[in-house]
């Protein structure tokens, strides 16, 4: 779980959760890649797993709108190859605001310049403040960068806001402020093939992390690149209570293809929300509503996609 940063050169970091590498995370990743360029220093994103909460409160409800894997695949995406993952443990939360600059920001990292919000804390118990980085700064040999109130709460008010509308299923929303489709990842495994019996076969996606948030439940505009080629399909989360089912389950069909996806990784992009999920009086009636859904789907990816 723990990656290092480059041993060879020095490198200039920023420290944060990151969950959606969002918006407003971009302008701060932008700002991060800029000064590496100006100072000839490697960009490096420090953060945390698991996340603090899921440690120091034991709060295993904690929903992220990324999982790790996830995440370092969008940073790649913006060019930044070093992610430092530094597990998170009791242990680790006991170091002192001193124990953490000298051990982590200065032997590990090598850092010279640190961007961070105005309002961070950081050592024991959360005691440190950017002052204290500063005089640590001064006694280390390197700068320290504030980031601004306003986007420092851009960048809060934006994760915080897309959690509350991929809750909600707003996924226009969502995606507005993420700056890309808000995706799920996992392994395609075998459902009960009542799809097939509909004509309209799926992939059940199994994912993995408890952690990742899944959006609220109903039918979904969807694309994926498979096999190096763009296909779009309908996505259903939910219980499948026409035929009385229990769990929650997350399936895909996707338009004019039918290649079997059995036990291979998926990524899946989500457009638009079309519905709720809806118990149907018959079977037939559920075909006939899948019918009409494939039909707003393709008028949807006609005109928008």
């Amino acid at each position: 779980m723990e990656s290092t940063a480059s041993k060879k050169k020095h490198t200039v970091v920023t420290i944060g959760t990151f969950d959606g590498v969002h918006i407003g995370h971009q302008k701060i990743i932008e700002r991060l890649i800029q000064v590496g360029k100006t100072k000839d220093l490697e960009p490096t994103i420090l953060t945390f797993f698991p996340h603090p909460r899921m440690v120091l409160q034991k709060d295993a409800n904690i929903k992220l709108i990324n999982t790790i894997a996830e995440k370092e695949t969008i940073l790649k995406g913006f060019g930044l190859e070093n992610l430092v993952i530094k597990k998170f443990t009791q242990e680790f939360s006991r170091l002192t605001a001193e124990e953490f600059v000298a051990t982590i920001l200065v032997n590990q990292l090598k850092a010279k310049h640190i961007i961070i919000g105005y309002d961070h804390h950081f050592g024991r118990n959360r005691s440190a403040n950017i002052d204290d980085l500063i005089t640590f700064g001064k006694h280390y040999g390197f700068e320290v960068e504030a980031i601004s109130a306003q986007d420092i709460d851009e960048v809060a008010v934006s994760s915080t806001k897309i959690r509350k509308a991929l809750a909600q299923g707003d996924i226009a929303t969502a995606n507005s402020f993420l700056g890309y489709a808000f995706f799920l990842t996992g392994l395609v495994v075998k459902g009960k093939g009542l799809g097939r019996t509909l004509s309209f076969p799926t992939a059940n996606l199994q994912i993995e992390e408890a952690y990742k948030l899944i959006p609220k439940q109903g039918v979904y505009i969807v694309k994926s690149i498979i096999n190096g080629i763009l296909v779009f399909g309908m996505m259903n989360i939910g219980n499948n209570p026409t035929v009385n089912g229990i769990e929650e389950t997350v399936e895909v069909h996707f338009f004019n293809f039918d290649a079997s996806l059995y036990g291979k990784p998926l990524k899946v992009e989500l457009l638009h929300r079309l519905r709720d999920e809806h118990k149907f009086n018959s079977v037939d009636a559920l075909k006939q509503q899948l019918q009409q859904d494939q039909l707003n789907a393709l008028k949807f990816i006609e005109t928008h996609a």
